[in-house]
């Protein structure tokens, strides 16, 4: 049966039974909680970066650069660490070369050298280079931060069992490395206008029909900042 949404009874029901696990107040103890920041390349988040244009949409009408930087600077303050979970960077002795199978999402970074070692483009946004103290893990092949890297092993040495997450892009490395947090038993908030993506529709989608499963809370910066600044 279908409801007045055009989803199914039995969907609707589904999204409220997971969204009811959100609703118990998620806490971020400094000593328990790290931000984590996704792919802050040029690429993505300057203007000439190659996605830039694809990611135009959501990073201005969500004003997503200065969000991300109001929530590192209320991390910061509030003492918790930042980790940085980048995307892996084409290379000329890449290891794509000899590959045998790339999925579409991989092939079309590596046809279009995004995130290009030694280039502007595949280096961070000014704003979120490391500072002595912050963490930036190995590259991630693909979307997740935490498939064949060490960023598990980076957040469970430094104790921590809570992450924030900003960047890019909403509907790949952003619900990706989510998704794989969850699994490893990590509580999750992501920050809505905080990420971006390739157009207001795959945000829509990540948002409102899969981070809910897997997020402890989705707020917005307004929201997270208040929360650090108590």
């Amino acid at each position: 049966m279908i409801d007045h949404t055009g989803m199914p009874h039995a969907a609707v029901r589904g999204v409220a039974i997971e969204q009811e696990w959100m609703v118990a107040e998620t806490t971020y103890e400094p000593d328990l909680t790290g931000l984590l920041i996704v792919d802050p390349y040029n690429d993505f988040l300057s203007e000439g970066g190659k996605l830039y244009e694809l990611s135009r949409e959501t990073l201005e009408s969500l004003d997503v650069v200065e969000h991300m930087l109001q929530i590192l600077a209320a991390a910061r303050s509030r003492g918790i660490r930042v980790f940085i979970a980048p995307h892996h960077r084409w290379r000329d002795n890449d290891a794509h070369l000899h590959w045998k199978t790339m999925p579409p999402v991989q092939a079309s970074a590596y046809k279009n050298r995004v995130f290009a070692d030694g280039t502007w483009g595949g280096s961070f946004h000014p704003d979120f280079e490391p500072i002595p103290g912050d963490v930036v893990a190995l590259e991630h092949w693909m979307s997740s931060g935490f498939a064949n890297t060490d960023l598990d092993l980076q957040l469970k040495k430094h104790g921590l069992r809570k992450v924030i997450i900003i960047g890019m892009r909403a509907n790949t490395c952003i619900e990706s490395t989510l998704r794989f947090a969850a699994e490893l038993g990590y509580e999750v908030t992501v920050i809505k206008d905080a990420i971006g993506s390739f157009g207001l529709a795959e945000m829509d989608a990540s948002l409102k029909f899969n981070m809910p499963a897997y997020a402890n809370a989705i707020l917005s910066t307004k929201e997270i900042v208040e929360k650090l600044s108590k």
